[in-house]
């Protein structure tokens, strides 16, 4: 049996394309194990996916000053010879790694041993985990055609992200049952992230009385951001987190509001959802999410507001706008010619193990 070792993790953007990929690297023959930190959230998605889960030492490189900097170093390294001992141990055919600041001493202890190294690259610009751990890789999988450009060593292919197939297969009446909505009322579904945000939690609440009059609401609002004031509303319904629902709840929206993550617009892509993005400003990252947001509206998938512009009267207006010419986003999303990422991604593997 071939045997993989997949890695990533911090945000649910680095687990969720892996966990995509189970089904077919099972059907492909591969032994699957995982490679994350002690504690973050990859541990509990992983394990609950009945596969092998290792812990190592993770730390973090920040762009701004904090104490942490000068011992997270240090952490790394630690996990580099962590990843080293369980390379040898499980002894690994291939490795495939999601990204994040878990997946570089894995990434690179691969090299070292001459084990062959995938990295899946979901923004339109190498995130830094990926920048670092591009030298130990044997090949690049990039979401958007303009990123293979990027990527040095002719080591850039375009596969395309993962899709969880399980989000295609939701029902509708499911999801409104759930929520104890009708179906006489469209639903508008938040999503701030695995970890929610604050800023559009705000700005959809304080635009609540507006929008219950022409919608039902799905938020789904982060761990330790739900507002006890509003529970029982009618017609609102908040969640820190969902999972085993969310393909219902997906299936039941007429709309989308949610952040730019590369992996969340592309399964929003995948479904044919029309959809309302509100990237993280660059005070708050790097701008990533700001070129993938602009990427989906120029193709016409999307409308962009940028948070700067966001009001709680800018917000129900650009909601109204798209509902009302929601078709033509649909009709958009439907002459986008997808990739079957997840062959390509296995097929790519197995070539590596074969070179």
């Amino acid at each position: 049996m071939k045997k993989i070792i997949l890695t990533g993790g911090g945000t649910a953007g680095h687990v969720t394309p892996n966990i995509a990929l189970l089904p077919a690297l099972k059907e492909d023959g591969f032994e699957v194990s995982y490679i994350g930190s002690y504690k973050g959230m990859e541990k509990q998605l992983i394990e609950s996916q009945g596969i092998p889960y290792y812990g190592i030492s993770s730390g973090k490189l920040r762009r701004y000053f904090d104490w942490k900097n000068f011992t997270d170093p240090f952490r790394v390294l630690h996990g580099y010879f962590q990843a080293k001992r369980l390379l040898k141990k499980i002894n690994p055919d291939v490795i495939f790694s999601k990204g994040g600041f878990v997946s570089v001493p894995v990434v690179l202890a691969a090299k070292r041993l001459h084990i062959p190294a995938l990295i899946h690259e979901s923004d339109m610009t190498p995130g830094l985990a990926n920048r670092l751990a591009m030298r130990g890789a044997t090949q690049v999988c990039c979401n958007f055609p303009e990123t293979v450009s990027k990527i040095e060593g002719n080591k850039g292919v375009l596969t395309g992200t993962p899709i969880r197939q399980e989000l295609m297969a939701g029902d509708a009446t499911k999801g409104l049952s759930f929520c104890g909505f009708t179906a006489d009322k469209p639903v508008l579904l938040i999503i701030g992230g695995s970890q929610g945000s604050v800023f559009i939690n705000n700005a959809v609440r304080g635009s609540l009385d507006e929008l219950l009059q022409e919608f039902q609401i799905i938020h789904l609002c982060g761990k330790g951001n739900l507002d006890e004031t509003l529970e029982g509303r009618t017609g609102y319904r908040q969640f820190e987190y969902i999972s085993a629902e969310l393909p219902d709840l997906f299936a039941a929206a007429s709309l989308i509001i949610s952040r730019a993550g590369a992996n969340a617009i592309c399964e929003l892509l995948a479904l044919r959802k029309p959809n309302i993005l509100i990237p993280l400003s660059l005070n708050a990252s790097r701008g990533d999410q700001i070129l993938n947001a602009n990427s989906f509206e120029k193709q016409g998938f999307s409308k962009v507001l940028e948070e700067e512009s966001v009001t709680a009267e800018s917000l129900t207006a650009t909601v109204r706008e798209v509902y009302k010419n929601r078709q033509t986003y649909i009709d958009s999303m439907n002459q986008n010619q997808s990739i079957d990422s997840i062959t390509k991604i296995v097929s790519l593997l197995n070539d590596a193990i074969k070179e």
